[in-house]
């Protein structure tokens, strides 16, 4: 069981089972709500508890983006389906995660590059965002 909670604690979550490896999104819409690039897991919905009050945005007719109405941190990404997306920095202590690759890097930011050798596809992977255990 891997624990997480936002900045302030306000909202804390638990994940029972194994993740998804952690793939970072370079999306105009991670990167306005991130302030940068956002690195997230998945787990089958049914293995994630929340405890706490949760705001949720739609972001896109697809999607919606849950935080922390307190302190603000960005916790989820919720495309609908039987998986919620989770803010790898928002969980605590090891997880065992590692990065696997980039998705969106054509709307990368032009102030940094993507050195680290992992695969980088130009928009959606579903291949790789949906390797969960």
């Amino acid at each position: 069981m891997v624990e997480g909670r936002c900045l302030c604690g306000a909202v804390r979550f638990t994940v029972s089972g194994p993740m998804r490896p952690v793939v970072a999104c370079h999306c105009v819409q991670c990167r306005k709500t991130s302030g940068h690039f956002v690195a997230a897991t998945s787990a089958p919905r049914a293995r994630v508890e929340i405890a706490g009050d949760v705001t949720w945005y739609a972001s896109s007719p697809e999607a919606r983006r849950g935080f922390c109405g307190t302190c603000g941190s960005s916790l989820f990404w919720d495309g609908g389906g039987s998986y919620l997306s989770i803010h790898a920095g928002a969980l605590d202590g090891a997880t065992g995660l590692a990065l696997a690759g980039h998705i969106f890097v054509a709307d990368k930011g032009d102030y940094y590059e993507i050195t680290d050798g992992l695969p980088q596809f130009a928009a959606e992977d579903a291949a790789m965002t949906t390797k969960v255990p």
